[in-house]
């Protein structure tokens, strides 16, 4: 058991590393429109399976953004990952969306322990951690993978914090593509 565990492990830290090599090549995302509305339902859904707090669903963008879903759906849920890992059990969970002008904008916020912000750029890099949360599991490839996923559809990702009130991280994409 153990064993197949550490296999485990080793085959998902491969795999990330795997995916932010290919992140660059032109043929990383598979764009279609994506109903940002149904969308937003669907990461609420998949969230709530991830531990036992109290989740809330802000808002939701209605409309169509041209977006490779599968992979922002995989940058999402590193970003709800990350934020059940650092709160507990009751605390709140926040998942949104917004289609506004020429921006979308993704969010999951929670009422952890906020990012100093020392480490507020450090914690986008490869294989880092914010330097009060070494005890927290991962091997510091989820928000990394975010990053390159959002940069991929032309995007970035911004971080709202405030040490002990929690982290608000935003997934923003342009609402069409570049020409």
């Amino acid at each position: 058991m153990v064993i197949q565990d550490e296999l485990d492990r080793m085959s998902r830290y491969v795999d990330d590393l795997l995916l932010l090599t290919k992140a660059p090549r032109p043929d990383f995302l598979r764009v279609a429109p994506v109903d940002l509305d149904l969308f937003t339902h669907d990461l609420f859904a998949k969230a709530r399976s991830f531990g036992d707090r109290e989740w809330k669903l802000d808002r939701t963008g209605v409309g169509i953004v041209l977006a490779d879903q599968d992979r922002l759906t995989q940058a999402m849920m590193n970003l709800v990952e990350n934020a059940v890992r650092h709160t507990v059990d009751g605390d709140k969970i926040s998942i949104g969306t917004s289609l506004e002008g020429d921006e979308a904008r993704l969010w999951v916020s929670d009422e952890g322990p906020g990012v100093d912000p020392a480490d507020r750029e450090r914690i986008f890099g490869r294989f880092a951690r914010g330097k009060s949360q070494r005890s927290v599991d991962g091997a510091g490839l989820g928000l990394s993978i975010v990053q390159a996923i959002a940069e991929a559809h032309g995007g970035s990702v911004d971080l709202d914090s405030e040490l002990g009130k929690g982290s608000t991280f935003v997934v923003v994409l342009p609402a069409a593509p570049k020409a």
